[in-house]
């Protein structure tokens, strides 16, 4: 079983990426399915075909699936919202007003993520392929299993016994609407699912995340940053997708400026995402939409390439919490004390090793800090940040 989940900033081409990766799996003969988390759902727009709330055969091998929010919330979210559309009708909120607040931000994506735990279970599929939401969502949803399950270990336990106690001496003075048992075994049912997908998708053996780009400045920044954290959070990335890159054939003239720039901006992908492999795909002259384009789009990032197999194992760099510290550990081999050069800028930290150099984005919780400490220890730079140290 293999899970491969494409995300990116928004419009950068993951979709597409997704689609043709599942594509390509399905002509392997892998049995896949490929799912959108987003909202806004495009996947159905890429194949050329309607897609449906289940999964739907959109080519030997290969099925399709939009999440529809309201069916999966009936699965996993009925009795708690049932509880929530009574607790605001006490409120005097007109029933169906009530029934579209209790659907909160998120919770489709969250929905379609809970299905991956149900389809690796099922052992109907050997690949599922995920077309994310944009970065931001797609971090704040990978890191509410953490939220949940620190709630559900600290706060949930008290909450439960504290209204099981209450609930024989409001009921003769109110018709509030205390939360029942079932509700209690609702929430616990839902967050036990986010820490089963959690530990499923932080599987290094079964999950991979490949971040797509384009070759602009903006873009890699949001990339860096999303990468980060997906370290942070025990996610494992095994490839860079690099998206529009325009052909060196293109006639210069009008491409010339843009050549040049995305040749840069390549560069600089190189520097920060080493030494993962990156997945080039050119800016195809026409829009990749339908099997056939689908097609040389996967030609373009796998060639003859198994689109399964782990790109790479490891991490390129990793920060850790060490008591009031925050520790910065990025493998360096090859390299000898003297040789490393460390720059700081904001929340860039730049690792220049002769006439190479990593940009490596540090997350929000450490800009703040100071750099206390950096040392080069079995050919791996450990950069501590923290308060009252010297930089």
């Amino acid at each position: 079983m293999r899970i491969i989940l494409y995300t990116g900033k928004g419009g950068v081409g993951k979709t597409s990426a997704a689609a043709a990766t599942a594509l390509r799996c399905a002509e392997m003969g892998y049995r896949t399915i490929v799912m959108s988390t987003d909202a806004a759902h495009s996947l159905a727009d890429s194949f050329d075909q309607q897609l449906a709330p289940y999964p739907k055969k959109v080519a030997p091998n290969l099925w399709g699936q939009e999440v529809d929010i309201f069916h999966e919330i009936r699965d996993h979210w009925g009795t708690i919202q049932e509880y929530l559309v009574a607790l605001m009708a006490w409120r005097g909120l007109d029933e169906i007003v009530a029934e579209e607040l209790t659907v909160l931000p998120g919770m489709e994506e969250l929905s379609s993520l809970l299905l991956i735990t149900h389809y690796h279970d099922s052992g109907d599929y050997d690949v599922i392929v995920v077309d994310c939401a944009p970065t931001g969502e797609t971090l704040r949803l990978l890191s509410f299993p953490e939220v949940a399950r620190w709630w559900l270990e600290k706060v949930f336990p008290v909450q439960r016994k504290a209204y099981k106690l209450l609930r024989p001496m409001v009921k003769p003075f109110s018709d509030f609407p205390l939360p029942g048992e079932d509700v209690f075994d609702s929430v616990e049912d839902l967050f036990v699912k986010l820490d089963q997908m959690h530990a499923l998708l932080s599987d290094k053996d079964k999950s991979s995340l490949r971040l797509v780009l384009n070759p602009e400045k903006m873009v890699i920044k949001e990339a860096q940053r999303t990468y980060t954290y997906l370290n942070l959070y025990g996610y494992s990335t095994d490839a860079i997708v690099c998206n529009r890159l325009i052909p060196q054939e293109a006639q210069d003239g009008y491409f010339a400026q843009w050549k040049a720039i995305q040749s840069k901006h390549y560069h600089l992908i190189e520097e920060c995402f080493s030494p993962l492999p990156i997945l080039k795909i050119p800016f195809f002259d026409q829009e990749v939409l339908g099997m056939q384009m689908l097609k040389l789009m996967a030609d373009a990032m796998f060639g003859g390439d198994d689109p399964t197999k782990i790109m790479f194992q490891g991490e390129a760099h990793s920060i850790e919490k060490n008591g009031d510290d925050f520790v910065l550990r990025v493998p360096l081999p090859f390299v000898n004390k003297g040789d490393v050069e460390l720059t700081r800028s904001g929340d860039e930290l730049i690792a220049r090793i002769g006439n190479q150099k990593r940009n490596l984005i540090l997350p929000r919780a450490v800009v703040g800090l100071e750099t206390k400490q950096a040392k080069l220890e079995d050919h791996v730079l450990r950069v501590v940040f923290g308060n009252n140290g010297n930089s």
